[in-house]
């Protein structure tokens, strides 16, 4: 019978043959998973013998990884903000730069329930999450706000394109009991109203330049590519988006769109076309990198009546 450590040094060696750049993280997470345990434990008893149907299990993981299949499908579940997702093909797979939209967003709420006396009354904090995907922002979003005791004075609302992404955030809303907290509906980007302005709308869209998807790494061609193609420039959709906020952001209500980490110029440039007058700030992520564009209205716009 195998143990720990030997299938380990068989799974980081097929790996890193196979290209894979994270090889002993994905055979740590990859023989946890076969063992239904946690890497930590699996660590922390690399001795340990592994029964005949668990070793199965973890070749046939290291086949699929081994082709390319990224883990958090091979797993179902990808951590994100602390938060554990289930994951699969219907949606994109959460990446860590997304937290920093989360954070900012959370932010942006608070200033809103904290930063001025609200009168007895006061509509709550509209909030939605554009191209909602596997749910990891409007959710984590919802549990963050739940544990600060704000989550009764916000209205969460998620949109997508696709139905079955939206089932995939609906079963996480459900997971991370905020099922009944976050109105979710098909639409492509903001949902048509003449009557709902958001204070805060939040929005990871597809950002890669069509001229270089057949150049991403092979685990995300198991992505759907809608969630990642963004047109010749990356910002198509990003593009559509703005040509909304007008009739649909409050006043001095935020947008805030990640972008990739090449894009701060380009999309600086779109807001002044698209959006005249709004300020646009760009927030890094822990690498350094533009990342999330905050925009808001010019004053004399938000001042105004029809605003």
């Amino acid at each position: 019978m195998a143990t720990v450590r030997a299938l380990l040094d068989v799974g980081i060696a097929r790996l890193r043959e196979s290209g894979s750049e994270t090889a002993r993280l994905d055979a740590e997470l990859l023989l946890a998973h076969a063992l239904d345990t946690d890497r930590t434990a699996i660590l922390a008893h690399t001795d340990a013998p592994v029964g005949d149907g668990a070793a199965a299990r973890f070749q046939a993981s290291l086949d699929r990884r081994a082709a390319g299949e990224p883990v958090a499908y091979i797993r179902g579940i990808k951590e994100f903000h602390g938060l554990a997702f289930g994951i699969d093909p219907r949606a994109l797979i959460p990446r860590p730069e997304t937290e920093r939209l989360v954070e900012l967003a959370e932010l942006e709420i608070v200033r809103w329930l904290l930063g001025a006396p609200r009168p007895a009354g006061s509509p709550p904090v509209r909030v939605i999450d554009v191209g909602v995907g596997s749910g990891a922002v409007a959710v984590t979003l919802a549990v963050l706000l739940r544990r600060r005791g704000m989550l009764d004075e916000v209205t969460l609302a998620a949109t997508d394109l696709s139905e079955d992404a939206l089932q995939l955030a609906r079963e996480n809303a459900v997971a991370h009991a905020v099922g009944d907290r976050i109105a979710f509906s098909t639409a492509d980007l903001l949902p048509g109203s003449e009557t709902t302005r958001w204070d805060v709308v939040a929005a990871n869209l597809p950002y890669v330049r069509s001229g270089a998807m057949p150049t991403l790494p092979v685990a995300t061609s198991y992505e759907p590519a809608t969630a990642l193609d963004g047109g010749p420039d990356g910002l198509t959709v990003i593009g559509r988006l703005l040509d909304q906020l007008p009739d649909a952001l409050a006043p001095h209500g935020v947008a805030l769109l990640e972008i990739g980490g090449d894009q701060e110029a380009a999309l600086r440039a779109l807001v002044i076309e698209r959006l005249p007058g709004w300020s646009c700030e760009v927030e890094r992520d822990l690498g350094g990198l533009p990342r999330v564009a905050i925009l808001r209205r010019d004053e004399t716009d938000a001042a105004s009546p029809a605003a």
